[in-house]
Protein backbone atom coordinates (compact mmCIF):
# COMPACT_ATOMS: atom_id res chain seq x y z
CA UNK A 1 0.00 0.00 0.00
CA UNK A 2 1.22 3.18 -0.71
CA UNK A 3 1.82 6.04 1.27
CA UNK A 4 0.83 9.65 0.46
CA UNK A 5 0.91 12.90 2.33
CA UNK A 6 -0.28 16.15 1.05
CA UNK A 7 1.00 19.19 3.23
CA UNK A 8 -1.68 22.12 2.72
CA UNK A 9 -5.41 21.70 1.44
CA UNK A 10 -8.18 23.98 -0.34
CA UNK A 11 -7.45 24.28 -4.15
CA UNK A 12 -3.61 22.13 -5.30
CA UNK A 13 -3.57 19.56 -2.22
CA UNK A 14 -7.60 18.60 -2.50
CA UNK A 15 -7.56 18.20 -5.78
CA UNK A 16 -4.47 16.42 -5.43
CA UNK A 17 -5.71 13.94 -2.73
CA UNK A 18 -8.98 13.54 -4.41
CA UNK A 19 -7.76 12.84 -7.82
CA UNK A 20 -5.37 10.34 -6.38
CA UNK A 21 -8.44 8.26 -4.53
CA UNK A 22 -10.07 7.83 -7.87
CA UNK A 23 -7.11 6.78 -9.29
CA UNK A 24 -5.74 4.53 -6.67
CA UNK A 25 -8.69 3.39 -4.10
CA UNK A 26 -5.81 0.80 -1.86
CA UNK A 27 -3.68 3.97 -1.15
CA UNK A 28 -3.52 5.63 2.34
CA UNK A 29 -4.18 9.01 1.96
CA UNK A 30 -3.36 11.74 4.50
CA UNK A 31 -4.04 15.91 4.33
CA UNK A 32 -2.14 18.22 6.63
CA UNK A 33 -3.74 21.32 7.45
CA UNK A 34 -2.79 23.77 9.40
CA UNK A 35 -6.35 26.18 9.67
CA UNK A 36 -8.95 24.93 10.17
CA UNK A 37 -10.94 24.68 7.32
CA UNK A 38 -9.25 22.03 4.62
CA UNK A 39 -11.41 23.11 1.60
CA UNK A 40 -12.53 26.31 0.99
CA UNK A 41 -13.74 29.10 -1.42
CA UNK A 42 -10.99 31.48 -0.75
CA UNK A 43 -11.88 33.48 -3.77
CA UNK A 44 -15.94 33.87 -2.40
CA UNK A 45 -13.63 35.37 1.12
CA UNK A 46 -14.44 39.09 0.11
CA UNK A 47 -17.86 38.60 -0.91
CA UNK A 48 -19.26 37.27 2.22
CA UNK A 49 -17.64 40.63 4.07
CA UNK A 50 -19.54 43.06 1.75
CA UNK A 51 -22.90 39.97 2.07
CA UNK A 52 -23.24 39.26 -1.59
CA UNK A 53 -22.61 35.64 0.20
CA UNK A 54 -24.76 35.67 2.90
CA UNK A 55 -23.89 32.37 4.00
CA UNK A 56 -20.62 31.64 5.67
CA UNK A 57 -21.50 28.05 5.19
CA UNK A 58 -21.42 28.63 1.68
CA UNK A 59 -17.52 29.13 1.29
CA UNK A 60 -16.93 25.60 3.06
CA UNK A 61 -16.82 23.11 0.33
CA UNK A 62 -15.82 19.98 2.01
CA UNK A 63 -14.91 18.93 5.60
CA UNK A 64 -12.76 16.17 6.88
CA UNK A 65 -15.64 14.17 7.77
CA UNK A 66 -17.54 14.31 4.16
CA UNK A 67 -13.66 13.79 2.87
CA UNK A 68 -13.50 10.69 5.26
CA UNK A 69 -16.61 9.39 4.09
CA UNK A 70 -16.46 9.81 0.22
CA UNK A 71 -13.02 9.32 -0.59
CA UNK A 72 -11.37 7.97 3.13
CA UNK A 73 -8.74 10.68 3.26
CA UNK A 74 -7.35 10.78 6.62
CA UNK A 75 -8.02 14.67 6.91
CA UNK A 76 -6.16 16.43 9.83
CA UNK A 77 -6.95 19.88 10.28
CA UNK A 78 -5.21 22.30 12.90
CA UNK A 79 -1.83 20.15 12.21
CA UNK A 80 1.24 21.79 10.58
CA UNK A 81 4.13 20.10 9.11
CA UNK A 82 6.99 20.65 10.74
CA UNK A 83 10.39 18.95 9.51
CA UNK A 84 10.74 17.27 6.17
CA UNK A 85 13.10 13.95 7.08
CA UNK A 86 14.12 13.41 3.19
CA UNK A 87 16.50 10.64 4.08
CA UNK A 88 13.96 8.38 5.88
CA UNK A 89 10.54 10.17 4.36
CA UNK A 90 8.72 11.10 6.70
CA UNK A 91 6.88 14.34 7.78
CA UNK A 92 7.03 16.14 11.69
CA UNK A 93 3.80 16.81 12.29
CA UNK A 94 2.19 18.67 15.20
CA UNK A 95 -1.08 19.07 16.85
CA UNK A 96 -1.85 22.80 17.02
CA UNK A 97 -4.44 21.96 19.53
CA UNK A 98 -2.69 19.49 21.93
CA UNK A 99 0.95 20.09 21.15
CA UNK A 100 1.09 16.60 20.27
CA UNK A 101 3.69 15.32 17.57
CA UNK A 102 3.37 12.41 15.22
CA UNK A 103 5.27 11.02 12.06
CA UNK A 104 3.85 10.31 8.92
CA UNK A 105 5.83 8.01 6.45
CA UNK A 106 5.51 8.63 2.81
CA UNK A 107 6.50 7.04 -0.70
CA UNK A 108 5.37 10.33 -2.41
CA UNK A 109 5.22 13.71 -0.52
CA UNK A 110 2.85 16.67 -1.57
CA UNK A 111 3.58 20.16 -1.01
CA UNK A 112 0.25 22.66 -1.11
CA UNK A 113 1.41 25.39 1.62
CA UNK A 114 0.04 28.66 -0.58
CA UNK A 115 1.46 31.84 0.09
CA UNK A 116 1.09 33.91 3.17
CA UNK A 117 0.05 37.67 2.79
CA UNK A 118 2.49 40.47 2.53
CA UNK A 119 2.51 42.48 5.58
CA UNK A 120 5.11 45.29 5.63
CA UNK A 121 7.32 45.72 8.86
CA UNK A 122 5.58 49.41 9.30
CA UNK A 123 5.30 50.78 12.68
CA UNK A 124 1.64 50.27 13.45
CA UNK A 125 1.09 47.27 11.07
CA UNK A 126 0.22 44.90 13.45
CA UNK A 127 -3.76 46.67 13.91
CA UNK A 128 -4.09 45.58 9.98
CA UNK A 129 -6.33 42.54 9.01
CA UNK A 130 -5.77 40.23 6.57
CA UNK A 131 -7.86 38.02 4.29
CA UNK A 132 -6.32 34.67 3.37
CA UNK A 133 -8.24 32.02 5.00
CA UNK A 134 -11.58 31.51 7.11
CA UNK A 135 -9.93 32.60 9.93
CA UNK A 136 -8.64 35.78 8.76
CA UNK A 137 -12.44 36.38 7.57
CA UNK A 138 -14.08 35.63 10.61
CA UNK A 139 -11.95 38.20 12.66
CA UNK A 140 -12.35 40.73 9.87
CA UNK A 141 -16.05 40.49 10.31
CA UNK A 142 -15.65 40.51 14.10
CA UNK A 143 -14.28 44.11 13.29
CA UNK A 144 -16.03 45.80 10.71
CA UNK A 145 -19.41 45.44 12.70
CA UNK A 146 -19.58 48.84 14.08
CA UNK A 147 -16.78 50.32 11.68
CA UNK A 148 -17.97 53.50 9.39
CA UNK A 149 -14.72 53.97 7.82
CA UNK A 150 -11.83 52.18 6.56
CA UNK A 151 -7.95 52.14 4.96
CA UNK A 152 -7.61 48.90 2.28
CA UNK A 153 -3.68 48.74 1.35
CA UNK A 154 -2.95 47.16 -1.84
CA UNK A 155 -4.76 48.01 -5.14
CA UNK A 156 -4.64 44.33 -6.25
CA UNK A 157 -7.64 41.57 -6.70
CA UNK A 158 -8.09 41.27 -3.45
CA UNK A 159 -7.12 44.71 -2.03
CA UNK A 160 -10.07 45.83 -5.09
CA UNK A 161 -12.65 43.47 -3.65
CA UNK A 162 -12.60 44.15 -0.14
CA UNK A 163 -13.07 48.25 -0.50
CA UNK A 164 -15.69 47.12 -3.14
CA UNK A 165 -17.56 45.10 -0.48
CA UNK A 166 -16.43 47.37 2.33
CA UNK A 167 -18.65 50.22 0.33
CA UNK A 168 -21.73 47.72 0.38
CA UNK A 169 -21.44 47.42 3.89
CA UNK A 170 -22.18 51.22 4.35
CA UNK A 171 -17.77 52.01 5.00
CA UNK A 172 -16.14 55.06 3.55
CA UNK A 173 -13.41 53.42 1.97
CA UNK A 174 -9.66 54.87 1.44
CA UNK A 175 -7.64 52.43 -0.80
CA UNK A 176 -3.80 53.20 -0.28
CA UNK A 177 -1.71 51.56 -3.87
CA UNK A 178 2.04 52.86 -4.05
CA UNK A 179 2.04 52.54 -7.83
CA UNK A 180 -0.58 54.68 -9.84
CA UNK A 181 -2.95 52.57 -10.74
CA UNK A 182 -4.79 49.43 -9.05
CA UNK A 183 -5.09 46.11 -11.18
CA UNK A 184 -1.37 45.49 -12.28
CA UNK A 185 -2.74 43.12 -15.00
CA UNK A 186 -4.29 46.01 -16.98
CA UNK A 187 -2.21 49.18 -18.55
CA UNK A 188 -3.15 52.68 -17.78
CA UNK A 189 -5.88 53.71 -19.95
CA UNK A 190 -7.95 50.13 -19.89
CA UNK A 191 -7.66 50.82 -16.10
CA UNK A 192 -9.22 54.43 -15.72
CA UNK A 193 -12.51 53.43 -16.02
CA UNK A 194 -11.99 51.19 -12.92
CA UNK A 195 -10.72 54.12 -11.53
CA UNK A 196 -13.68 56.15 -12.35
CA UNK A 197 -16.25 53.68 -11.34
CA UNK A 198 -14.56 53.17 -7.85
CA UNK A 199 -14.45 57.09 -7.29
CA UNK A 200 -18.17 57.22 -8.67
CA UNK A 201 -19.08 54.38 -5.76
CA UNK A 202 -17.00 56.54 -2.90
CA UNK A 203 -13.75 55.33 -2.69
CA UNK A 204 -11.43 57.73 -1.62
CA UNK A 205 -8.30 56.13 -4.38
CA UNK A 206 -4.64 57.03 -2.74
CA UNK A 207 -2.53 56.62 -5.95
CA UNK A 208 1.18 56.71 -6.00
CA UNK A 209 1.58 56.38 -2.47
CA UNK A 210 2.37 54.11 0.31
CA UNK A 211 1.67 53.99 4.21
CA UNK A 212 4.41 55.33 6.32
CA UNK A 213 3.12 54.56 9.90
CA UNK A 214 0.02 53.90 11.33
CA UNK A 215 -0.74 55.56 14.80
CA UNK A 216 -2.44 53.26 17.14
CA UNK A 217 -5.94 54.29 18.93
CA UNK A 218 -5.56 56.71 21.82
CA UNK A 219 -7.63 56.32 25.02
CA UNK A 220 -8.35 59.33 27.05
CA UNK A 221 -9.10 59.27 30.80
CA UNK A 222 -11.26 61.91 31.90
CA UNK A 223 -12.38 62.23 35.62
CA UNK A 224 -16.04 62.55 36.35
CA UNK A 225 -17.72 64.13 39.71
CA UNK A 226 -18.95 61.03 41.39
CA UNK A 227 -15.34 60.45 40.98
CA UNK A 228 -15.44 58.03 38.57
CA UNK A 229 -13.20 57.92 35.68
CA UNK A 230 -14.76 57.30 31.97
CA UNK A 231 -12.08 56.48 28.88
CA UNK A 232 -12.74 57.56 25.20
CA UNK A 233 -10.94 55.31 22.41
CA UNK A 234 -10.12 57.30 19.72
CA UNK A 235 -9.38 55.48 16.22
CA UNK A 236 -6.13 54.67 14.79
CA UNK A 237 -4.56 56.70 12.30
CA UNK A 238 -2.78 55.91 8.94
CA UNK A 239 -0.21 58.22 7.97
CA UNK A 240 0.61 58.75 4.01
CA UNK A 241 3.98 59.00 2.42
CA UNK A 242 2.50 62.39 0.97
CA UNK A 243 1.75 63.44 4.03
CA UNK A 244 -2.20 62.88 4.55
CA UNK A 245 -3.30 61.34 7.78
CA UNK A 246 -6.38 59.48 7.57
CA UNK A 247 -8.56 58.40 10.90
CA UNK A 248 -9.95 55.12 10.10
CA UNK A 249 -11.74 52.26 12.22
CA UNK A 250 -10.30 49.55 10.09
CA UNK A 251 -7.22 48.77 8.11
CA UNK A 252 -6.81 45.88 5.84
CA UNK A 253 -3.41 44.91 4.59
CA UNK A 254 -4.00 43.70 1.24
CA UNK A 255 -0.44 44.47 -0.48
CA UNK A 256 -0.29 40.67 -2.04
CA UNK A 257 1.34 37.12 -1.41
CA UNK A 258 4.38 35.78 -1.06
CA UNK A 259 4.73 31.81 -1.52
CA UNK A 260 4.98 29.59 1.80
CA UNK A 261 9.07 27.77 1.22
CA UNK A 262 9.99 27.77 4.42
CA UNK A 263 9.13 24.19 5.12
CA UNK A 264 10.22 23.23 1.56
CA UNK A 265 13.45 25.26 2.01
CA UNK A 266 14.82 23.99 5.77
CA UNK A 267 13.83 20.63 3.86
CA UNK A 268 16.85 21.61 1.62
CA UNK A 269 14.90 21.41 -1.70
CA UNK A 270 15.44 24.21 -4.13
CA UNK A 271 14.38 27.52 -4.14
CA UNK A 272 13.42 29.48 -7.89
CA UNK A 273 14.45 33.17 -8.74
CA UNK A 274 11.27 34.31 -7.35
CA UNK A 275 11.16 32.86 -4.21
CA UNK A 276 9.16 30.03 -5.09
CA UNK A 277 9.44 26.24 -4.92
CA UNK A 278 11.10 25.22 -8.07
CA UNK A 279 8.98 22.09 -10.21
CA UNK A 280 10.06 20.58 -13.23
CA UNK A 281 7.36 19.97 -15.87
CA UNK A 282 5.74 17.09 -13.74
CA UNK A 283 6.00 19.42 -10.63
CA UNK A 284 8.56 17.47 -9.01
CA UNK A 285 11.22 19.08 -6.55
CA UNK A 286 14.70 19.08 -6.31
CA UNK A 287 13.67 15.70 -4.35
CA UNK A 288 12.19 12.81 -6.60
CA UNK A 289 9.69 11.70 -4.19
CA UNK A 290 8.68 15.51 -3.61
CA UNK A 291 6.13 17.35 -5.42
CA UNK A 292 4.99 20.66 -5.07
CA UNK A 293 2.05 22.31 -6.08
CA UNK A 294 -0.55 26.11 -6.39
CA UNK A 295 0.63 29.26 -5.24
CA UNK A 296 3.94 28.16 -3.74
CA UNK A 297 5.52 27.32 -6.43
CA UNK A 298 7.52 29.03 -9.34
CA UNK A 299 5.55 28.41 -12.87
CA UNK A 300 6.69 28.94 -16.38
CA UNK A 301 5.74 32.16 -18.64
CA UNK A 302 3.85 30.82 -21.97
CA UNK A 303 5.21 33.76 -23.97
CA UNK A 304 9.18 33.90 -22.84
CA UNK A 305 9.44 30.41 -20.46
CA UNK A 306 10.78 32.51 -17.79
CA UNK A 307 9.91 31.81 -14.09
CA UNK A 308 6.87 33.59 -12.74
CA UNK A 309 4.45 33.66 -9.41
CA UNK A 310 1.16 33.12 -11.10
CA UNK A 311 -1.12 32.68 -7.82
CA UNK A 312 -4.48 31.94 -9.54
CA UNK A 313 -7.02 29.06 -8.15
CA UNK A 314 -7.36 27.50 -12.07
CA UNK A 315 -3.75 26.92 -12.17
CA UNK A 316 -3.69 25.44 -8.58
CA UNK A 317 -6.65 23.15 -9.37
CA UNK A 318 -5.17 21.89 -12.54
CA UNK A 319 -1.81 21.29 -10.87
CA UNK A 320 -2.98 19.56 -8.39
CA UNK A 321 -4.56 17.13 -10.97
CA UNK A 322 -1.84 16.99 -13.00
CA UNK A 323 0.25 15.52 -10.14
CA UNK A 324 -2.00 12.91 -8.79
CA UNK A 325 -1.58 11.27 -12.20
CA UNK A 326 2.05 11.17 -12.42
CA UNK A 327 2.33 9.88 -8.90
CA UNK A 328 -0.17 7.05 -10.08
CA UNK A 329 2.14 6.51 -12.83
CA UNK A 330 -0.28 8.44 -15.39
CA UNK A 331 1.50 10.61 -17.87
CA UNK A 332 1.15 14.30 -16.71
CA UNK A 333 2.50 17.66 -18.05
CA UNK A 334 2.39 21.07 -16.40
CA UNK A 335 1.52 23.85 -19.06
CA UNK A 336 2.77 27.37 -19.09
CA UNK A 337 0.54 30.13 -17.64
CA UNK A 338 -1.17 33.15 -19.35
CA UNK A 339 -2.00 34.86 -16.15
CA UNK A 340 -5.72 34.59 -17.38
CA UNK A 341 -7.80 37.13 -14.43
CA UNK A 342 -10.83 38.94 -14.66
CA UNK A 343 -12.68 40.95 -11.70
CA UNK A 344 -15.93 42.68 -11.19
CA UNK A 345 -15.97 45.75 -9.82
CA UNK A 346 -19.01 48.17 -8.94
CA UNK A 347 -20.62 46.33 -12.05
CA UNK A 348 -17.43 46.93 -14.26
CA UNK A 349 -15.30 43.70 -15.34
CA UNK A 350 -12.03 44.05 -16.05
CA UNK A 351 -9.99 40.89 -17.26
CA UNK A 352 -6.49 40.10 -18.93
CA UNK A 353 -4.37 37.73 -20.10
CA UNK A 354 -0.85 37.52 -21.17
CA UNK A 355 1.85 40.52 -20.89
CA UNK A 356 0.82 43.83 -20.62
CA UNK A 357 2.17 46.89 -22.81
CA UNK A 358 3.80 48.73 -19.70
CA UNK A 359 5.33 44.62 -19.75
CA UNK A 360 6.59 44.46 -23.16
CA UNK A 361 7.72 48.18 -22.94
CA UNK A 362 10.00 46.90 -20.18
CA UNK A 363 11.14 44.44 -21.70
CA UNK A 364 11.95 45.85 -25.18
CA UNK A 365 10.21 43.43 -26.86
CA UNK A 366 8.47 44.42 -30.18
CA UNK A 367 4.59 44.83 -30.32
CA UNK A 368 1.75 45.98 -32.26
CA UNK A 369 -1.41 47.46 -30.19
CA UNK A 370 -4.82 47.22 -31.37
CA UNK A 371 -7.71 49.18 -29.65
CA UNK A 372 -11.28 48.85 -29.95
CA UNK A 373 -14.80 49.71 -28.40
CA UNK A 374 -17.40 47.16 -29.89
CA UNK A 375 -20.55 46.57 -28.21
CA UNK A 376 -21.61 43.67 -25.98
CA UNK A 377 -23.98 42.56 -28.80
CA UNK A 378 -25.95 43.64 -31.45
CA UNK A 379 -26.38 47.43 -30.75
CA UNK A 380 -30.29 47.33 -32.28
CA UNK A 381 -30.76 44.91 -29.23
CA UNK A 382 -31.96 46.69 -26.25
CA UNK A 383 -29.02 46.71 -23.09
CA UNK A 384 -26.37 46.88 -25.78
CA UNK A 385 -23.21 47.95 -23.38
CA UNK A 386 -20.17 49.21 -24.96
CA UNK A 387 -16.44 47.62 -23.65
CA UNK A 388 -13.38 48.60 -24.69
CA UNK A 389 -10.75 45.66 -25.68
CA UNK A 390 -7.01 46.11 -26.07
CA UNK A 391 -5.02 43.39 -28.39
CA UNK A 392 -1.15 42.95 -28.29
CA UNK A 393 0.65 41.37 -30.88
CA UNK A 394 3.95 40.51 -32.78
CA UNK A 395 4.35 42.44 -35.45
CA UNK A 396 6.96 39.95 -37.00
CA UNK A 397 5.17 36.67 -36.37
CA UNK A 398 1.10 37.84 -35.69
CA UNK A 399 2.00 36.23 -32.15
CA UNK A 400 -1.00 37.32 -29.63
CA UNK A 401 1.01 38.53 -26.61
CA UNK A 402 -2.15 39.63 -24.81
CA UNK A 403 -5.23 40.99 -24.46
CA UNK A 404 -7.41 43.24 -21.96
CA UNK A 405 -11.36 43.65 -21.63
CA UNK A 406 -13.18 46.32 -19.49
CA UNK A 407 -16.62 46.52 -19.90
CA UNK A 408 -19.98 45.64 -17.89
CA UNK A 409 -21.24 42.88 -20.22
CA UNK A 410 -19.30 40.50 -22.46
CA UNK A 411 -15.97 41.48 -21.31
CA UNK A 412 -15.44 38.14 -20.05
CA UNK A 413 -16.17 35.39 -23.10
CA UNK A 414 -14.22 37.67 -25.61
CA UNK A 415 -10.95 37.64 -22.78
CA UNK A 416 -11.49 33.46 -22.48
CA UNK A 417 -12.19 33.23 -26.32
CA UNK A 418 -8.17 34.73 -26.85
CA UNK A 419 -7.14 32.95 -23.97
CA UNK A 420 -8.25 29.60 -25.91
CA UNK A 421 -6.63 31.22 -29.01
CA UNK A 422 -3.06 31.94 -27.36
CA UNK A 423 -3.34 28.50 -26.04
CA UNK A 424 -3.82 26.93 -29.37
CA UNK A 425 -1.25 29.02 -31.20
CA UNK A 426 -3.54 30.75 -33.37
CA UNK A 427 -2.11 33.99 -34.35
CA UNK A 428 -4.07 37.43 -34.28
CA UNK A 429 -5.26 37.19 -37.93
CA UNK A 430 -6.93 34.11 -37.34
CA UNK A 431 -9.23 35.62 -35.21
CA UNK A 432 -11.09 36.87 -37.94
CA UNK A 433 -12.00 33.61 -38.78
CA UNK A 434 -12.92 32.17 -35.44
CA UNK A 435 -17.39 30.97 -35.68
CA UNK A 436 -18.82 32.08 -32.96
CA UNK A 437 -22.09 31.97 -31.61
CA UNK A 438 -24.40 34.63 -33.16
CA UNK A 439 -27.76 35.94 -31.69
CA UNK A 440 -28.89 39.72 -31.10
CA UNK A 441 -29.37 39.08 -27.50
CA UNK A 442 -25.66 37.53 -27.19
CA UNK A 443 -23.12 38.87 -29.53
CA UNK A 444 -22.73 40.56 -33.30
CA UNK A 445 -22.76 39.25 -36.59
CA UNK A 446 -19.26 40.66 -36.30
CA UNK A 447 -18.06 39.45 -33.20
CA UNK A 448 -15.80 41.71 -31.25
CA UNK A 449 -13.31 38.86 -31.23
CA UNK A 450 -13.45 38.61 -34.58
CA UNK A 451 -13.16 42.49 -35.49
CA UNK A 452 -9.70 42.22 -33.94
CA UNK A 453 -8.42 40.00 -35.79
CA UNK A 454 -9.82 41.60 -38.94
CA UNK A 455 -7.90 44.95 -37.66
CA UNK A 456 -4.79 42.79 -36.69
CA UNK A 457 -4.70 41.66 -40.43
CA UNK A 458 -5.35 45.79 -41.90
CA UNK A 459 -2.64 46.33 -39.68
CA UNK A 460 -0.44 43.47 -40.90
CA UNK A 461 -1.24 44.16 -44.77
CA UNK A 462 0.47 47.84 -44.14
CA UNK A 463 -3.52 49.49 -45.14
CA UNK A 464 -3.26 51.81 -42.52
CA UNK A 465 -0.93 52.86 -39.79
CA UNK A 466 -1.69 53.78 -36.09
CA UNK A 467 -0.72 56.25 -33.30
CA UNK A 468 -1.25 55.34 -29.92
CA UNK A 469 -2.68 57.64 -27.50
CA UNK A 470 0.57 58.11 -25.00
CA UNK A 471 2.32 59.09 -28.90
CA UNK A 472 0.04 61.71 -30.13
CA UNK A 473 1.64 64.67 -28.45
CA UNK A 474 5.30 63.81 -29.96
CA UNK A 475 4.19 63.15 -33.71
CA UNK A 476 2.06 66.10 -33.05
CA UNK A 477 5.32 68.32 -31.60
CA UNK A 478 7.12 66.51 -35.16
CA UNK A 479 4.57 68.61 -37.54
CA UNK A 480 1.94 66.42 -38.11
CA UNK A 481 -1.70 67.92 -38.24
CA UNK A 482 -4.96 66.39 -36.06
CA UNK A 483 -7.75 65.67 -38.08
CA UNK A 484 -11.12 65.08 -36.01
CA UNK A 485 -13.25 63.03 -38.79
CA UNK A 486 -16.53 63.22 -36.37
CA UNK A 487 -19.51 65.15 -36.17
CA UNK A 488 -19.17 68.78 -35.60
CA UNK A 489 -21.55 68.36 -32.49
CA UNK A 490 -19.35 65.52 -31.27
CA UNK A 491 -16.05 67.88 -31.70
CA UNK A 492 -17.87 70.21 -30.26
CA UNK A 493 -18.84 68.72 -27.40
CA UNK A 494 -15.43 66.34 -26.74
CA UNK A 495 -12.73 68.24 -28.61
CA UNK A 496 -8.74 67.29 -28.38
CA UNK A 497 -7.63 70.44 -28.39
CA UNK A 498 -6.39 71.81 -31.82
CA UNK A 499 -7.56 69.35 -33.80
CA UNK A 500 -8.91 70.49 -37.25
CA UNK A 501 -12.80 69.22 -37.58
CA UNK A 502 -13.49 68.04 -41.07
CA UNK A 503 -16.75 64.66 -41.01
CA UNK A 504 -15.24 61.68 -42.76
CA UNK A 505 -18.56 62.07 -44.83
CA UNK A 506 -17.09 65.92 -46.09
CA UNK A 507 -13.48 64.35 -46.54
CA UNK A 508 -13.33 63.96 -50.56
CA UNK A 509 -15.17 67.44 -51.39
CA UNK A 510 -13.17 69.02 -48.43
CA UNK A 511 -9.73 67.74 -49.17
CA UNK A 512 -7.93 70.81 -50.79
CA UNK A 513 -8.91 72.31 -47.00
CA UNK A 514 -6.58 69.96 -45.32
CA UNK A 515 -3.13 71.54 -44.11
CA UNK A 516 -0.03 70.00 -45.62
CA UNK A 517 1.94 67.51 -44.78
CA UNK A 518 1.63 64.90 -42.57
CA UNK A 519 -1.98 63.97 -40.73
CA UNK A 520 -3.48 61.73 -37.49
CA UNK A 521 -6.86 61.04 -38.06
CA UNK A 522 -9.06 60.69 -35.21
CA UNK A 523 -12.79 59.19 -34.97
CA UNK A 524 -14.48 58.35 -31.82
CA UNK A 525 -13.38 54.99 -31.18
CA UNK A 526 -11.50 54.40 -34.67
CA UNK A 527 -13.35 53.33 -36.98
CA UNK A 528 -14.72 56.45 -39.19
CA UNK A 529 -10.54 57.56 -38.03
CA UNK A 530 -10.22 53.80 -40.28
CA UNK A 531 -12.07 54.75 -43.49
CA UNK A 532 -10.93 58.75 -43.54
CA UNK A 533 -7.17 57.04 -43.24
CA UNK A 534 -7.88 54.62 -46.23
CA UNK A 535 -9.84 57.44 -48.21
CA UNK A 536 -6.39 60.18 -47.49
CA UNK A 537 -3.88 57.67 -48.38
CA UNK A 538 -5.51 57.18 -51.89
CA UNK A 539 -5.55 60.59 -52.30
CA UNK A 540 -1.36 60.55 -51.66
CA UNK A 541 -1.64 61.95 -48.21
CA UNK A 542 0.40 61.01 -45.35
CA UNK A 543 -2.01 59.68 -42.83
CA UNK A 544 -2.24 57.62 -39.29
CA UNK A 545 -5.15 56.81 -37.21
CA UNK A 546 -5.38 57.40 -33.82
CA UNK A 547 -5.69 54.14 -32.35
CA UNK A 548 -9.30 53.74 -30.07
CA UNK A 549 -9.75 56.90 -30.78
CA UNK A 550 -11.39 59.68 -29.23
CA UNK A 551 -12.45 56.90 -26.30
CA UNK A 552 -8.99 55.33 -25.70
CA UNK A 553 -7.19 59.24 -25.89
CA UNK A 554 -9.87 60.41 -23.03
CA UNK A 555 -8.79 57.39 -20.75
CA UNK A 556 -5.18 57.36 -20.97
CA UNK A 557 -5.21 61.58 -20.74
CA UNK A 558 -7.57 60.84 -17.69
CA UNK A 559 -5.32 58.53 -15.69
CA UNK A 560 -1.98 61.00 -16.65
CA UNK A 561 -3.90 64.02 -15.20
CA UNK A 562 -4.61 62.36 -12.27
CA UNK A 563 -1.55 61.59 -11.73
CA UNK A 564 -0.36 64.98 -11.29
Amino acid sequence: MRKIVVIGGVAGGMSAATRLRRLDEQASITVVERSGHVSFANCGLPYHLGGVIEKRSSLLLQTPESLAARFAIDVRVHHEARVIDRENRRVVVRDLTTDETDELEYDALVLSPGARPVVPPLPGIAVAHTLRDIEDLDHLMASVQDVSSAVVVGGGFIGVEVAENLVHRGVAVTLVEATDQVMAPLDLEMVEPVHEAMRAAGVDLALGVSVAHIEPASVAATTLEDGTVATAVGQPVVHLSDGRAVPTGLVVAAIGVRPERALAEEAGLEIGPHGGILVDEQLRTSDPAIFAVGDAVEKRDALDGSSVLVPLANTANRQGRVVADVIAGRPGRDRPVLGTAIIEVFGLAAASVGWTEKRLRAAGRAHRVIHTHPGSHAGYYPGAETMALKLLVDPVTDAILGAQAVGRDGADKRIDVIATAMTAGLTAGDLADLELAYAPRFGAAKDPVNMLGWVARTLADGDVETVQWHELDAVRAAGATLLDVRSPAEHAARPIPGAVNVPVDELRARLAELPAGPLVVHCEVGLRGYVASRLLAQHGREVRNLDGGHRTWRAGAAAVSARG
